[in-house]
C-alpha cells in the first residue's frame, strides 16, 4: 500500500508537505501543490481520512462545483440553495459531498483538474451554472473521466446528464400569465436578456418570441447580463415606450422595476428564479419560479444513478408561476 512517505518521496518534499496539501494550508505554493499531487496521482495513494469514508457505509464521494458570484452585491440566494439541497439529498443517498468553486479551479488545465479531483477521491461531479465558454469543463466532460450532471447545461454524453427546467416553456408561460392578467392591449414588449454564454439564455429567448409571434407583439431585446444595473438602466433608457418588461431573471426584474418607479411609470414586469429577494422590489411580480434545492436534489439523484452504472440523459424538472410580495416571505 502507496503510503504518505512514499509520496512525499516521489515529490521530492516533506511528509509535513504532502500533509499541508492534503489538508489545504494556505501556505504551500502552486509548484509545491502540483508536485505532490502529481505524485499521489501517479501513485494512486488515498489518505487515511478518504480511505476510510471509502470503507464505510458510504457509497461514493461527490464534487459540488458551484459558480458563485464574487460581483454581485445581492446574496447569491441560488447558490446556496442549490448547496442546501445537495447536501439533504446527499445525506439520503448516503453520498460523502465536498464544495469546490469555480474560482479555484479556473486558471487549471483539464489534466490538472482531473488530478485535483483525483487526489481527493473524488466519483462523481455535479457542474451547477457551466456555460459555453468554460472550455476546460467542456474538456472534462468530454473526457468521460468522471460521471457528471450539469445544471443549466444541456450536454449529454455516456457519463454525462442534465438536469434543468424547460426554459423556453417557462418564459413563455410567464410573459403569457402576465399579459392575461392586464386589462388593455399589448404592443410592444422590451426583453432585457441574460448572459450570451449562457445555455439558458437562448432557451429563454425562444420562449418570448414564441409568445411575441402568437400574440402578434413587437419585440426589443437588450442583453442584461444578469445584471440588476444593467437592466435598470436599460429601462430607464427604452422601458417608458415599451407596454411590457420581461427580464430573464428576477434581479434584472427587480433592476428593471425600480427604474419605473424613479420614472413614476407604470408597466408590468416579470422575472424568472422565483428569488426571495423579488418580494422586496415594491410592487408585485409575477416569475418562473424554479426550485433550486429540489433540483439540485435531483441532480444527486441522477449521479448516483450514473454511478451505479447508468446512462447520461435529460432531466426536465418542473417549473411554477408565482407572484412575490413582501408579505409572502416576511417571517
Amino acid at each position: 500500500m502507496v503510503s504518505i512517505k512514499d509520496v512525499a518521496k516521489h515529490a521530492g518534499v516533506a511528509i509535513s508537505t504532502v500533509s499541508k496539501v492534503l489538508n489545504h494550508y494556505p501556505n504551500v505554493s502552486e509548484a509545491t501543490k502540483k508536485k505532490v499531487n502529481e505524485a499521489i496521482a501517479e501513485l494512486g495513494f488515498v489518505p487515511n481520512a478518504v480511505a476510510a469514508a471509502l470503507s464505510s457505509k458510504q457509497s461514493g464521494r461527490v464534487a459540488l462545483l458551484i459558480n458563485l458570484s464574487t460581483q454581485r452585491q445581492a446574496i447569491d440566494e441560488i447558490s446556496m440553495r442549490y448547496l442546501s439541497g445537495a447536501i439533504s439529498r446527499a445525506v439520503e443517498l448516503n453520498l460523502d459531498v465536498i464544495t469546490v468553486f469555480f474560482s479555484m479551479i479556473r486558471d487549471k488545465t483539464r489534466e490538472e483538474i482531473i488530478r485535483y479531483f483525483q487526489s481527493q477521491s473524488i466519483d462523481g461531479i455535479i457542474i451547477f451554472g457551466m456555460s459555453r465558454e468554460d472550455t476546460v469543463l467542456h474538456e472534462l466532460v468530454e473526457s468521460q473521466i468522471f460521471k457528471i450532471v450539469l445544471v443549466d447545461a444541456p450536454v449529454i454524453n455516456a457519463s454525462t446528464s442534465c438536469v434543468w427546467v424547460d426554459q423556453e416553456q417557462a418564459q413563455y408561460d410567464v410573459v403569457r400569465h402576465t399579459i392575461r392578467m392586464g386589462s388593455y392591449p399589448y404592443k410592444r414588449l422590451l426583453y432585457i436578456a441574460g448572459k450570451k454564454n449562457a445555455y439558458v439564455t437562448e432557451g429563454r429567448l425562444r420562449g418570448v418570441e414564441r409568445i411575441a409571434e402568437e400574440m402578434e407583439l413587437e419585440v426589443t431585446v437588450r442583453d442584461g447580463e444578469f445584471s440588476e444595473l444593467a437592466a435598470r438602466n436599460i429601462t430607464l433608457e427604452e422601458g417608458e415606450a415599451a407596454d411590457i418588461i420581461v427580464c430573464a431573471s428576477d434581479l434584472m426584474a427587480i433592476g428593471a422595476m425600480r427604474a419605473l418607479m424613479d420614472m413614476d411609470v407604470f408597466h408590468p414586469v416579470c422575472g424568472f428564479d422565483g428569488i426571495t429577494l423579488m418580494g422586496y422590489a415594491g410592487m408585485q411580480m409575477n416569475t418562473a419560479k424554479q426550485d433550486f434545492a429540489a433540483i439540485a436534489a435531483r441532480a444527486l439523484e441522477e449521479v448516483n444513478r450514473l454511478l451505479a452504472g447508468g446512462e447520461g440523459e435529460e432531466v426536465i424538472v418542473g417549473h411554477t408561476l408565482e407572484r412575490l410580495q413582501y408579505l409572502d416571505i416576511i417571517c
